[in-house]
């Protein structure tokens, strides 16, 4: 173990080899910058005390590599020069002068982007063979990607096309894919994510999403929860066991347990200038074409008649109506066609 050591870290790479002028050690592999994969790395060895010497305007970029259990700072050469002596606090300090990539049990040094590229794909396929040895099955290695700061539950499949990134925690027993991705988000056992993408979220356990549904951040699904084909749902919080089964935006939302969402069903959340909230209540059944234009509140149990359009809020246990009577004219089709074939 290496808790008697300190690592300070230089990021003076040219950054003319780099398609963005960004130093070497600030490219992305798999999602997440070099310098949080070395921290982690050395953190694994005992390493706990870190100081990265870099230009003042990328303190903040180089202060959100670091991972939360460390202790480390960042600061200019100067700062460094000044510093060192009283933050490495009695440990043994170890410069590094070039980028540095770590592959199994060692820190591989790369000084191009093409070579970055390389290292990249030997570090997915170690990240995908770490996954299946805890229990994971990955259909296709080659077309499956994973931060390397992601936990995936044992039992877990993860088939062709799948993208997990950032912070994501997937549970036990799931499954995502195929052409799934998932950005932060914590995914509860037993999940199923089809062909979807999921941001910044929080999935019970059970809840089945997709084909082609979108989560956007901060929502939270209860367990058992359907979000189906073509749904988007936006900042909103559901019940346990409510369905939305396709075709269905909801956003800016509270909702209860076991509401029954109809197809073409959205909250109009937004008037031009602020956002507000819709209130649905439990086992609420909202019917096909419903249009709800917030604020507004749906009671427990109330039931909104299919092409409604609501604009004030709806007591618990009601039927709420509200569309245009149906006209029929005999004959109008038929005298509209004799007029068109005339002129």
């Amino acid at each position: 173990m290496d808790n008697k050591k300190c690592i300070v870290i230089f990021l003076t790479e040219d950054t003319a080899k780099t398609y963005n002028g960004k130093p070497l050690m600030l490219q992305d592999a798999l999602f997440c910058p070099i310098l949080t994969w070395c921290m982690r790395a050395w953190l694994k060895k005992g390493v706990r005390r870190f100081f990265v010497v870099c230009d003042g305007e990328l303190i903040d970029e180089v202060t959100a590599c670091f991972p939360g259990e460390a202790a480390a700072v960042a600061g200019t050469e100067e700062d460094y020069r000044r510093d060192i002596a009283e933050f490495a606090h009695g440990c043994w300090i170890e410069e590094v002068h070039e980028a540095l990539m770590p592959v199994g049990s060692m820190m591989l040094s790369f000084h191009t982007i093409p070579e970055l590229v390389r290292l990249q794909h030997a570090v997915k396929e170690e990240l995908v063979m770490f996954h299946q040895r805890t229990g994971v099955k990955v259909l296709d290695m080659d077309n499956t990607y994973i931060d390397p700061r992601v936990t995936i539950g044992a039992g877990t499949v993860l088939l062709p096309g799948t993208i997990l990134r950032g912070s994501t925690v997937i549970g036990e027993n799931c499954e995502i894919g195929p052409n799934a991705m998932i950005t932060d988000s914590e995914i509860g056992d037993g999940c199923v994510v089809n062909a979807s993408q999921v941001y910044d979220s929080v999935l019970g356990k059970n809840v089945d999403v997709g084909p082609f549904a979108h989560v956007r951040p901060h929502c939270r699904v209860g367990d058992g929860c359907k979000v189906g084909a073509y749904v988007e749902i936006k900042n909103a919080v559901f019940g346990p066991g409510t369905k939305m089964s396709h075709l269905t935006y909801v956003g800016d939302a509270d909702v209860g347990a076991g509401v029954n969402f109809g197809c073409g069903t959205i909250t109009s959340n937004y008037d031009g200038f602020r956002k507000h909230r819709t209130v649905i209540g439990d086992n609420a059944f909202i019917g096909c074409n419903t249009n709800l234009v917030p604020p507004v509140t749906v009671g427990d149990g109330a039931y909104i008649a299919a092409g409604t359009t609501v604009t004030r809020d709806v007591e618990p246990d009601a039927l709420a109506i509200s569309r245009v009577r149906q006209e029929n004219k005999p004959g109008w089709a038929k005298t509209r066609r004799e007029l068109s074939r005339k002129k």
